[in-house]
């Protein structure tokens, strides 16, 4: 399967759902909130909720479960990473213990916790840009940041760029495929041997990756000047989003969902 397939973010995934029609910045907002009520929660209950809620949105968004899972399989294995880690390095009482390793029930549970908060981390954020368009996320994270303009915060910028480097991800990953299936057209053990080997020989591919990278950024850079782009100053708009109060009621239903993720913490 190639890399660019089994990476969610920064693919667009074009389908008429309420999740698709949501304003960009209700969809940001709504994102923060849930990221922060990840790390709120602290326990089973809470967490239960919120995967019924990331579960949910997939289902509301109408994007397939078999790409979104496909997407997530290389996060799974830095998910069961993190957990085993935890496992044995979270202070505890011992339920096992073998020379100087040793695991204890609070580490398992903090490790089946951390792997799943990162689980729900990439499936909410490959949801924002799998039911947003690139242009739709910058103009509504432009518009979040314009109130810190009056600080000197550049706010198109910043957007701008974001929005940018999200939109590269999938090209980059397009040509890391075409990189390693010509490297396997020429014979390359890329797939032989045991995890090192094949670590080793994917660093003379990062080489034209990065080449390629920076050719396509200075070729962008090119075209920006050509057009005579010189920031959001005075730029006007030909499709403006408007906020719509399904927009408002979503966000009244995330700010009670943190708020409830901060009552958890007393059960």
């Amino acid at each position: 399967m190639l890399i660019k397939e089994r990476l969610l973010i920064g693919q667009y995934y074009p389908v008429d759902s309420p999740i698709h029609r949501l304003n960009a910045k209700a969809k940001l907002l709504v994102t923060l909130i849930y990221m922060i009520a990840i790390f709120v929660v602290n326990n089973w209950i809470g967490w239960g909720a919120l995967t019924v809620l990331a579960i949910a949105a997939v289902i509301i968004s109408r994007v397939p479960f078999k790409a979104v899972w496909r997407g997530l399989k290389i996060i799974t294995f830095f998910a069961l990473l993190t957990f085993v880690l935890n496992v044995f390095v979270y202070p505890g009482e011992p339920i096992w213990t073998w020379s100087f390793i040793s695991i204890s029930l609070e580490g398992i549970i903090y490790g089946l916790a951390m792997g799943l908060r990162l689980l729900l981390l990439v499936l909410f954020a490959s949801l924002l840009t799998l039911t947003t368009t690139p242009i739709d996320l910058t103009d509504g994270l432009e518009g979040l940041l314009n109130p810190l303009r009056r600080i000197g915060v550049p706010a198109h910028e910043i957007a701008m760029v974001m929005s940018i480097a999200l939109r590269f991800i999938p090209t980059i990953l397009e040509e890391f495929d075409r990189i390693i299936l010509a490297q396997r057209a020429r014979g390359a053990g890329i797939t032989k041997g045991n995890i090192f080997k094949r670590m080793k020989a994917l660093i003379p591919m990062l080489i034209p990756l990065f080449v390629s990278a920076f050719r396509r950024a200075e070729d962008m850079a090119d075209a920006m000047e050509a057009k005579c782009y010189r920031g959001g100053e005075g730029r006007t708009k030909w499709k403006i989003a408007p906020w719509r109060k399904c927009d408002t009621l979503v966000m009244i239903f995330f700010v009670l969902i943190f708020a409830g993720s901060i009552l958890s913490r007393t059960i």
